[in-house]
C-alpha cells in the first residue's frame, strides 16, 4: 500500500512537471519583414541589381552597335580584318555572358550576407526571449514543421520583435 502511494505521489509530480514546461512558437518571417535592417538590405540590393543591369546595358548597346557597324562594312573588308572583327564581336559576347554569371553570383552572395546578418540578429533575439521566458521550445511556424499546437503554445512573435526594438 505504501508503494502504491508513493508510485501515485511520483506520477502526480512527474505530472505537474510536464505541465509546468512552457512551449512557445514565433513567426519569424513576420519579423524578418518588420526589421528595418531588412528594408534597409532590400533597397541596396535593388539598387545594387540597377546597377549591374546598366552595366549589362551599356555593355550590349556598344555590341549592336559595333556589330551593325561590321555589318555595314563587311562586304568591303578584307579576309583577316573580318576575321579579327569576327573574333572581337565573339569576346564581347562571351564577356557579356560572364559579368552576368558573375553579377547574379555576386548579388546572390550580397543577399545570403545580408539575409545571414539578419537571421542571426533575430535567432540571438528568440534565444535570450527563451532564456528569460523559461522556455523549453520555440519552435518557428515557418520552418516548415508538420504541426505546431498554436493553443497549447505560447505566441512570442511580439516579444522577440520587443527585444529587436521593432
Amino acid at each position: 500500500m505504501k508503494k502504491l502511494i508513493i508510485c501515485a505521489i511520483c506520477a502526480l509530480c512527474g505530472f505537474t512537471t510536464a505541465n509546468a514546461q512552457k512551449f512557445g512558437h514565433v513567426n519569424s518571417q513576420e519579423i524578418i519583414q518588420a526589421m528595418p535592417e531588412f528594408a534597409k538590405a532590400r533597397t541596396e540590393i535593388e539598387a545594387l541589381t540597377k546597377q549591374y543591369e546598366a552595366d549589362l546595358k551599356s555593355m550590349y548597346e556598344e555590341l549592336q552597335k559595333k556589330g551593325e557597324a561590321y555589318e555595314k562594312e563587311q562586304a568591303t573588308l578584307p579576309a583577316n580584318i573580318k576575321e579579327r572583327r569576327e573574333k572581337e564581336l565573339g569576346e564581347m559576347q562571351q564577356k557579356i555572358q560572364q559579368s552576368y554569371q558573375d553579377n547574379q553570383q555576386a548579388l546572390a552572395k550580397e543577399q545570403q550576407d545580408k539575409m545571414n546578418a539578419i537571421t542571426t540578429k533575430v535567432l540571438d533575439a528568440i534565444k535570450a526571449v527563451g532564456q528569460a521566458g523559461g522556455y523549453v521550445y520555440i519552435m518557428d511556424v515557418t520552418s516548415g514543421v508538420p504541426y505546431i499546437s498554436t493553443t497549447l503554445s505560447t505566441d512570442v512573435t511580439a516579444e522577440v520583435k520587443k527585444k529587436l526594438g521593432i
